[in-house]
C-alpha cells in the first residue's frame, strides 16, 4: 500500500503552522484520513429559511431579514439588540457578549441570514447569540445538511469545515476490504463517508443524530474490524513470544502456602487459580540457553470489591518463585500496595520468602538495601508502587508480572514493567529449567546472556476490582484471558445503602456517633475537587474539625493526598490498630484497605463521584461479622448524570451489575479510565448497542489475518496509524 498523503491542510492556511494548524494537529488530525474520519457531531439545517411568523417558542430554524433596529442597549449590562423584518413579522436578536465588528456589520438596512433558537422574550420572539452571515437577495442556500465538528476554541468551525472537506477529497478511501466481508446492504467507505460529511437535506435528523443510518453502520463496522484486528495482532505477536515455562510440582511452594492459610479458597478462586497456572505451565515451546519456554500468560483477573483477588496474585508468585524466578506485583498507590505487602509477608515470609519493598518514599540505605536484594535474585517478590519500573530497579530474573489495578497505569507504564528484564544471569549456567532464585546471578552487566537477549519476557497477570462487562470484554480486551471471580468469600455481610441529602449532616453524625460508642469505626470520605488542592484539603480539615468537635473523647484521623507516604501510613496503621474511631479522608482510601472492624461508609457530595468510585468506596465495609451501612450524602440540585449513578447504588450491590451500567453511563472511553492513555478509542461504534457489528468485526478480522494478512495491516494502518501498539499493554 502507498504512503498516506500528506495532509493539505497546510494548504488552507499556508506554510505557516499557525494556531489552528497546530490544533488540528492535537486533535489527531495530521493525514488526510484523519480528517476524513473525523466525523460530525451534529448536524445544522441551511438548506431552507422559513418565515418568521412560523416560528414556535424553542424552535431551531434559519430565517432571513432586513435590519431595522441596532443598538446598544444598558439592561444591568451591555448588549446589543438588532430588529429583522421579512414582511411576514418581526425577530429581535439579542448579543450579550459582541465586538464593535458586530454591530457594524448589522448595520440598519443589512440583509441577513440567521440561524438560531427561537425563544419568547418580553418584546415577542428573539434569538440569544444566533449565528448570521450578510447576504443579498442572491446569495444561494447551502445545498446539504452544515456539519458541526468536534473542535477546540482554537479552531473556529468555517475553519474546520474547509480543511476537512479539502482533505477528505484527497484521501485515499480506496476499498480494501473484500465485499463479502462486509455485513449486507452498507455503502462503501467512500460513499459513507462523503454521505456523513455532506447529507442531503431530506435525510432524517435523527438517523444521523443516533447513528443508526445505513453509512454510521459501515463506519463502525470499519471502525471495529481495525480494532478487532489490532487486538488480534497483538494476541498472535504474543503468541510468538517466550516467556519461561512455570511447572507446578506437587509438594511445591503453592501447595505449602495453600496449606498455610488461615482459610480455604472458594470454589471461584480455585478456578481462577487452576487458569493461571494452566497457562504458566503450557507445553514448552522451545528452549533459550537451556530453559523451557512457553507462550507468555497475557490474562486479566478481576473480581467485585472483597472477592480475594491478592491471594489469587499470591499463589501465581509461588508457582514462580517456586521455579526459580522472581515475581513483582505494582500497585497504583503506596496504601494499595502496603495493604498487598502486609498480607503477602503474612502468607509467604514464614514459608522463607524474601519480599522486597520499592516505593517513591523509600529513600537511604534501606532503598539501596532492596535494590541489592532485587538485583541478585535474593528478593524472590517484589511489592511497590509505579517506582518498581525506575530506571534503576534491576531485576536477577523477573518471570512474573502482576499489575493491580491496571487500568490506574498509563500504558508505558505496563510496557515498562513488562520490559523490565535487565537481568544479569547466564542461562548456560542453569542447567535445570528451574533455577534456583537463591544461585548466583553469575554474568556481568553487559553479559548477553540476559532474559531479553534470549528472547523471553515475564508473564503478565492484571487485576481488577473493576469488573468489565462482557461486550466490552469482546471488543477493547480482546486480546486477553480473563479469569473472574464470580463470588465472595463466606463472612461477608451485605452493605446496606442509604442516601442522605446534605441538610441531614447533623442526623448522619448522630448514627457515627452511636456507631462508635459500640467499639465500631467509620470512614468518612470527602470528594476530591480536581480544580484545587488547597479547596480539597480544606474541605477534608473542616470536616475532621467539625468530626471532632461532635465527638468528644474520640480520635478522628486525617487523611490527604498532600501528607507525606510515612505520614499516611501512619494514620492508615492507627485506624487499622483501633486507635482511630473516625478516619476523615479523600479518595485515597478508594481500594485496598481492609479494617474489618469498620462498619460505617459516609460519601459526602456522593453525587461528585463515579459509579464504579463509589462502589469501591462501598467495598471498605462489611469486611466484618457487624452489619455494615454506607451513607451517601448528595448536594442539590442533582444532574440526571447523578441521579442515575445514586439510583444505581440504591438498587445493587452487585459490582458486575454496577459496572453494565457505568457503560452506559459513562461509555466506553472514559470507563476504561488509563488504558486508553495513547490507545485507540471506539469513537463511532458501542460495544452495548452494536454487539451484532462486533460478532461480525471478529470473525472478519480472523479471516482477514489468515488469508489476507495485507490487506488487514493496510486496514489498522488507516485506521489506528501506529497507536496500535499500545494496544499490546
Amino acid at each position: 500500500m502507498a504512503p498516506a498523503p500528506q495532509s493539505v491542510a497546510a494548504a488552507v492556511v499556508g506554510k505557516d503552522k499557525s494556531g489552528p494548524q497546530r490544533a488540528l494537529e492535537k486533535l489527531g488530525l495530521v493525514r488526510p484520513i484523519d480528517f476524513a474520519l473525523h466525523l460530525p457531531l451534529r448536524y445544522e439545517d441551511e438548506t431552507r429559511i422559513v418565515p418568521i411568523a412560523s416560528l414556535g417558542d424553542g424552535a431551531q430554524a434559519q430565517v432571513e431579514g432586513v435590519v431595522s433596529e441596532c443598538q446598544v442597549q444598558q439592561r444591568g449590562r451591555r448588549q446589543l439588540v438588532v430588529r429583522i423584518h421579512d414582511g411576514s413579522d418581526d425577530l429581535v436578536l439579542r448579543f450579550l457578549h459582541f465586538y464593535p465588528s458586530q454591530q457594524k456589520a448589522l448595520a440598519v438596512g443589512t440583509r441577513v441570514r440567521v440561524r438560531g433558537e427561537a425563544r419568547g422574550g418580553f418584546f415577542g420572539l428573539e434569538m440569544v447569540h444566533p449565528s448570521f452571515k450578510v447576504v443579498t437577495p442572491a446569495t444561494p442556500l447551502a445545498t446539504a445538511l452544515t456539519p458541526v465538528y468536534p473542535t477546540s476554541a482554537q479552531l473556529p468551525q468555517a475553519y474546520l469545515r474547509k480543511a476537512v472537506a479539502a482533505n477528505l477529497a484527497r484521501a485515499d478511501l480506496a476499498e480494501l476490504l473484500p465485499p463479502e466481508l462486509v455485513p449486507r446492504g452498507l455503502a462503501s467507505l467512500r460513499e459513507a463517508l462523503t454521505f456523513l460529511h455532506q447529507p442531503a437535506p431530506s435525510v432524517g435528523l435523527a438517523t444521523l443524530e443516533d447513528r443508526s443510518h445505513p453509512a454510521w453502520q459501515r463506519l463502525k463496522f470499519e471502525e471495529l474490524l481495525a480494532q478487532q484486528l489490532s487486538q488480534l495482532q497483538a494476541k498472535r505477536e504474543r503468541e510468538r513470544q517466550r516467556a519461561p515455562r512455570l511447572a507446578v510440582r506437587a509438594g511445591g511452594l503453592q501447595e505449602r502456602l495453600l496449606g498455610a492459610l488461615p482459610f480455604t479458597l472458594t470454589a471461584a478462586q480455585r478456578r481462577v487459580v487452576d487458569e493461571i497456572a494452566g497457562d504458566l505451565q503450557r507445553a514448552a515451546r522451545g528452549t533459550a540457553g537451556g530453559l523451557a519456554t512457553t507462550v507468555p500468560m497475557h490474562r486479566l483477573l478481576q473480581g467485585d470489591v472483597g472477592s480475594g483477588k491478592t491471594v489469587v496474585a499470591a499463589l501465581a508468585a509461588a508457582i514462580a518463585i517456586d521455579n526459580g524466578w522472581q515475581c513483582a506485583l505494582m500497585a497504583p498507590t503506596e496504601i494499595l500496595a502496603e495493604q498487598h505487602l502486609r498480607k503477602l509477608v503474612g502468607w509467604l515470609a514464614p514459608l522463607g520468602i524474601t519480599v522486597a519493598w520499592l516505593t517513591g518514599s523509600r529513600k537511604g540505605k534501606g532503598r539501596t538495601r532492596m535494590l541489592e536484594q532485587v538485583a541478585s535474585g535474593e528478593a524472590a517478590l517484589v511489592v511497590g508502587t509505579h517506582a518498581v519500573i525506575q530506571e534503576q530497579v534491576r531485576f536477577a530474573k523477573l518471570g512474573l508480572a502482576i499489575v493491580d489495578e491496571q487500568h490506574r497505569f498509563g500504558v508505558q507504564q505496563r510496557l515498562a514493567l513488562r520490559a523490565k528484564l535487565g537481568a544479569r544471569f547466564d542461562p548456560s549456567a542453569e542447567p535445570d529449567a528451574r533455577p534456583d532464585v537463591g544461585a548466583k546471578p553469575g554474568a556481568r552487566a553487559d553479559d548477553d546472556a540476559t532474559p531479553a537477549a534470549c528472547g523471553i519476557e515475564p508473564h503478565t497477570l492484571m487485576m481488577s476490582a473493576t469488573p468489565i462487562p462482557r461486550t466490552l470484554a469482546m471488543t477493547l480486551f480482546a486480546d486477553l484471558d480473563v479469569s473472574t471471580i464470580d463470588a465472595l468469600p463466606p463472612g461477608r455481610t451485605p452493605v446496606v445503602t442509604k442516601l442522605f441529602a446534605d441538610a441531614k449532616r447533623e442526623a448522619v453524625i448522630a448514627r457515627i456517633r452511636d456507631d462508635v460508642a459500640q467499639g465500631r469505626q467509620v470512614y468518612w470520605v470527602c470528594p476530591l475537587i480536581e480544580e484545587s488542592e488547597t479547596l480539597d484539603l480544606r474541605n477534608a480539615t473542616a470536616t475532621h474539625q467539625q468530626l471532632s468537635a461532635a465527638l468528644p473523647g474520640r480520635t478522628v484521623g486525617l487523611l490527604h493526598g498532600r501528607m507525606v507516604a510515612a505520614e499516611k501510613a501512619a494514620v492508615m496503621a492507627a485506624f487499622t490498630a483501633g486507635q482511630l474511631s473516625v478516619l476523615v479522608s479523600t479518595t485515597v482510601i478508594e481500594v485496598g484497605v481492609d479494617v474489618p472492624n469498620a462498619s460505617l461508609m459516609v460519601i459526602e457530595h456522593a453525587e461528585r463521584f463515579g459509579l464504579s468510585q463509589l462502589h469501591q468506596l462501598r467495598g471498605r465495609v462489611g469486611r466484618g461479622s457487624a452489619a455494615s451501612v454506607c451513607v451517601l450524602m448528595y448536594g442539590t440540585p442533582l444532574s440526571q448524570t447523578a441521579k442515575q449513578r445514586l439510583k444505581a447504588m440504591m438498587e445493587t450491590g452487585d459490582g458486575f451489575e454496577i459496572a453494565r451500567r457505568d457503560l452506559e453511563i459513562r461509555g466506553p472511553g472514559e470507563f476504561l479510565g488509563a488504558r486508553q492513555s495513547g490507545a485507540p478509542l471506539l469513537r463511532f461504534a458501542d460495544p452495548a448497542t452494536d454487539e451484532a457489528l462486533v460478532h461480525a468485526a471478529r470473525a472478519a478480522a480472523a479471516t482477514l489475518l489468515d488469508q489476507r494478512p495485507q490487506i488487514a495491516l493496510a486496514h489498522v494502518v488507516r485506521w489506528l496509524g501506529t497507536r496500535s501498539d499500545y494496544l499490546k499493554a
